[in-house]
């Protein structure tokens, strides 16, 4: 992304089974499924992706307080999170920051700063999000070569009706 630009494009590219790269600019980012799911478990799954982004983005955030104030560095953060179902979900989300040269005084300050970080307000805000779903081009499909998360293929079993 260009210097002074805000929006970005990512792309996913398939790599068979639960394997996808996430192409972020320059970088690459495997996201995978554990083994017991049906993943090969090459990489985290996507909402460990999500929570560590959010951490990362407050670590940048804290660091970047204790900087502007001349203060040591060394932020650390550690997240923990619970998975709801029904809907599947992220129910919670403990943020644990380290800051050991943070000042009692500037806490409250500091607190604001995390507070106003772009991934934390986005939770807070959701953004639109829209799906534009579209058909590969002729050919260009990869047939399975296994059965979808180690289950069998919809449909009944021995018939030879193609699956839904």
């Amino acid at each position: 992304m260009p210097a002074g630009q805000r929006d970005g494009v990512i792309q996913v590219a398939w790599h068979g089974a639960g394997r996808f790269d996430v192409h972020i600019r320059r970088h690459a980012v495997r996201s995978d499924q554990p083994r017991d799911v049906g993943g090969s478990d090459t990489g985290p799954t996507p909402v460990e992706l999500f929570v560590g982004g959010l951490a990362a983005g407050i670590a940048h955030c804290a660091e970047r307080f204790l900087r502007q104030r001349q203060l040591p560095a060394g932020v650390g953060v550690t997240a923990r999170y619970d998975l709801g179902v029904c809907p599947g979900r992220i129910d919670r989300v403990e943020l644990s920051v380290e800051a050991p040269s943070l000042p009692e005084g500037l806490r409250a300050s500091f607190l604001s700063v995390l507070e106003h970080c772009a991934l934390y307000t986005t939770l807070r805000v959701p953004p639109r999000i829209t799906f534009d779903v579209r058909h590969a081009a002729p050919g260009t499909a990869v047939p399975a070569a296994h059965e979808p998360y180690g289950g069998p293929r919809p449909g009944r079993a021995g018939s030879s009706a193609p699956p839904v």
